[in-house]
């Protein structure tokens, strides 16, 4: 087991109807908030009408603002800065899915630092330093951005997808609500499970580190989303089992499950690239490439694949070879089944070989970083795993 420093410091109030605790919690944090959101559909169903009640109960002013995207772009962000400082928000609440508390994470980030560009400080040109408190209210179970220290944004204007990890992004606390869920559609369901999913076994498959206690954890959270995970696609208001996604969702991405092993992101710096390019669903990008970057890897990584494919899913196979590689087509069978496409057809579109290999050049940062801890990936590998999707 390698060394590791574990750092979850996010308050969790769990539970129905706990929205009506917003104020209560943020209070110990701030006293001027901007509410940061997507979609009207908070609006539409009393979410943030509660949340602005609870804020106000506990003698906290707020300011809106809505629009975060479902890939969160810099220039919105770049606008929520502004908002920020005019208002002179001590803190900022992002109330929806992973997109909203990112967006909420960013506008932090820059009016806390008003004097920079944002941009400069997402990809540390200049030293992140200081940030303000970001509160999250959560409706979705997918990206666990409620209690990572990562955010992702979409530079549009030149066409990238970038992401920061810093303890400044550490929510001081998420108020989640499980219920909230179950007005999601399916589509946006299956693909949060898929993120969960993934978010786990993007710290699995780093194969010579001897982890018993962090892999027990992996394996059972990642059960446990397969299990209830087709529970609330069948039955969104199955609340048993919705919160049982929501907490997987929160413990996937907070660091827990990379204890002693540590991370390896390369399948998810596929998906950035495919989402900055063709603004696809982040977790479709994931479940599209992931069977094409295991066919290429497991080989180099057996006994992890051969365990992860019996302790996920249960595969009686003496033979570490088979079993990894029916643990690889148990899984892709899982994402089709929830409705998840599983390569790049899956997609409303069509690539050509130009634009796999751009794709290749964007997520390697035109080929100066190799991707994945089981085997260094330069451009030309992941162009071969690109194409190996088609």
């Amino acid at each position: 087991m390698n060394e590791f420093r574990y750092y979850a410091p996010t308050e969790v109030v769990f539970g129905k109807d706990v929205e009506n605790k917003t104020g209560e919690t943020a209070a110990k944090y701030g006293k001027k908030a901007l509410l940061v959101y997507g979609k009207e559909s908070v609006v539409k169903s009393g979410l943030l009408s509660r949340v602005q009640k609870s804020l106000a109960d506990a003698g906290i002013s707020y300011e809106d603002f809505g629009g975060a995207k479902p890939n969160p772009t810099l220039a919105h962000a770049e606008e929520g800065v502004q908002k920020a400082l005019d208002f002179g928000a001590d803190m900022i609440i992002g109330v929806g899915g992973g997109s909203a508390i990112d967006t909420a994470k960013a506008i932090a980030h820059g009016a806390a630092n008003p004097s920079e560009k944002l941009w400069e400080l997402w990809t540390r040109k200049v030293e992140l330093t200081k940030s303000l408190p970001v509160g999250a209210v959560l409706t979705m179970a997918a990206a666990g951005s409620e209690m990572s220290d990562s955010a992702v944004l979409t530079n549009e204007e030149i066409g990238k997808k970038a992401g920061i990890n810093t303890d400044f992004n550490r929510c001081r606390f998420a108020i989640v609500n499980p219920a909230l869920g179950s007005t999601l559609p399916k589509y946006q369901l299956a693909a949060g499970i898929t993120d969960i999913m993934m978010h786990t076994m993007e710290r699995y498959f780093i194969p010579g580190i001897t982890c018993d206690m962090t892999d027990e954890i992996a394996e059972g959270l990642i059960r446990c989303v397969v299990k209830n995970g087709k529970k609330v696609l069948e039955n969104p208001g199955d609340y048993d089992a919705m919160a049982e996604v929501f907490w997987a969702s929160s413990l996937s991405h907070n660091n827990l499950t990379e204890c002693g092993r540590g991370k390896d992101f390369s399948v998810h710096k596929l998906g950035h690239a495919l989402s900055a390019k063709y603004d696809v669903t982040h977790g479709a990008s994931l479940s599209a490439v992931w069977g094409s970057w295991a066919n290429t890897l497991y080989k180099d990584a057996v006994p992890r694949f051969a365990r992860f494919a019996r302790s996920v899913w249960g595969i009686e196979e003496a033979d570490d070879v088979r079993a990894a590689e029916k643990g690889i087509e148990s899984t892709v069978l899982f994402f089709k089944s929830i409705g998840m496409p599983i390569d790049l057809k899956g997609f409303d579109i069509d690539p050509t070989d130009d634009d796999l290999r751009a794709l290749a050049m964007d997520a390697t940062m035109n080929d100066s970083v190799k991707l994945s801890r089981i085997r260094p990936l330069d451009a030309e590998a992941v162009y071969k795993i690109y194409k190996g999707a088609m």
